[in-house]
């Protein structure tokens, strides 16, 4: 502190204690009678420094995070992340939530903190695109495009063995789940439609190469059950290339949350368990997981923003063991041209030109026309008669 100042303050209280009038020593001093009366009463509470500035840190903030909260939120995020799981604001609050932790602090505080002790750097850096280019599906509204996968089998205490059938909207992450003991096509169909149901029939839907979705090598032009329920709802099937999960990345990441919060959290040990379990967990996600991708918004909240109107299967309508092959309607197969020069389309071998080598293409097959055409981008490239059984 300047030695002028301290010798200022000092110098007033004694001519204030000397007897001398407020108004004289302000004057002289260029001081108010608010700063007079400030440092007399400093001197009067008998602290020898008093004449020093003193912190104007409040001695309470009541809005700071109370540092037990504070620290159970470090020690869960350090847990899930040496554990390799999510380790983001909402696992952490959820996991918060299994906890019983109260009070429970909110996702804006989480943030906070996190960001307070430098705890927001990713696992890895951002995704970088390589290589080939790859056909992408739009995903700018509600319905444009799902992915869907089968995970299992997995299994409940006794055991009971189960299968999930999991869906998840590109546009706003809105899932949709099913649970069923088999993966028999007849399951596939009645999920299907249990879950179109919830979140309204999608334009596109992408799945992998699964027996239940795509049909059997044995039987490669004939339609299979499920392409089959796409086709008469106006759904476009697409089939990822072969042994590429990632490219169902979305659905594949939703499975992930799926494993850590729900199959590996939640204790059920009968069918009944397992189907309330289920649309528990659906309804927990859709209502209260946010996302950075939507600007924090949860899924519902996501598809309010759109006011997009979906489409929704007949309630009457019911899967039949055995559906009628449709008459119009596409289903895409996306594939990597290797050095052959062959398509594979269920272990049929369709000879393409030189250009497609190491390229993604696209091949469409046509009810209507009877025709497998090849795209590469927007382009057709190549066009095969195909005749459908």
């Amino acid at each position: 502190m300047d030695d002028e100042i301290k010798k200022c303050r000092v110098l007033a209280v004694q001519r204030f204690k000397a007897g001398e009038s407020p108004e004289a020593i302000c004057a002289s001093l260029g001081k108010s009678k608010f700063w007079l009366y400030k440092w007399v009463k400093r001197h009067s509470e008998g602290d020898p420094l008093w004449f020093q500035d003193r912190s104007r840190k409040p001695l309470s903030t009541p809005h700071r995070t109370p540092v037990e909260i504070e620290e159970i939120v470090k020690l869960v995020r350090l847990n899930l992340y040496n554990q390799d799981l999510f380790c983001g604001a909402q696992a952490i609050l959820w996991e918060l939530e299994d906890l019983g932790i109260s009070p429970l602090p909110s996702l804006r505080t989480i943030n906070r903190v996190l960001k307070r002790n430098d705890l927001t750097q990713r696992r890895t850096g951002k995704y970088e695109p390589k290589g080939t280019p790859y056909p992408k599906l739009p995903s700018l509204l509600p319905n444009q495009t799902h992915q869907m996968d089968m995970v299992g089998p997995c299994y409940l205490s006794g055991p009971i063995r189960f299968y999930g059938l999991n869906v998840i909207d590109t546009a706003t992450a809105r899932c949709g789940l099913h649970s069923s003991l088999s993966k028999s096509g007849q399951d596939v169909l009645g999920g299907t439609l249990a879950i179109w149901s919830r979140l309204g029939i999608p334009d596109n839907l992408q799945v992998d190469n699964a027996l239940s979705f795509l049909g059997s090598p044995r039987y490669p032009r004939a339609l299979s059950q499920f392409v089959r329920l796409c086709l008469q709802n106006d759904v476009e099937p697409w089939f990822v290339p072969m042994a590429e999960p990632w490219r169902n990345g979305n659905i594949e990441q939703f499975n992930d949350h799926y494993q850590q919060k729900f199959l590996s959290k939640v204790i059920m040990t009968s069918t009944d368990e397992l189907a309330a379990g289920t649309m528990a967990f659906e309804q927990r996600h859709n209502s209260s997981y946010r996302y950075s991708k939507l600007g924090g918004k949860t899924p519902i909240k996501a598809l309010s923003a759109t006011k997009t109107v979906l489409r929704f299967p007949n309630p009457d309508d019911t899967p039949l063991q055995r559906l009628e092959k449709p008459e119009t309607g596409r289903y895409h197969l996306v594939r990597l041209i290797r050095s052959d020069l062959n398509l594979n389309i269920l272990g049929e071998l369709f000879p393409v030109p030189p250009e497609l080598k190491l390229e993604y293409v696209v091949a469409t097959i046509d009810v209507k026309e009877q025709k497998l055409k090849l795209y590469l981008g927007k382009t057709q490239v190549e066009e095969f008669d195909y005749k459908i059984r």
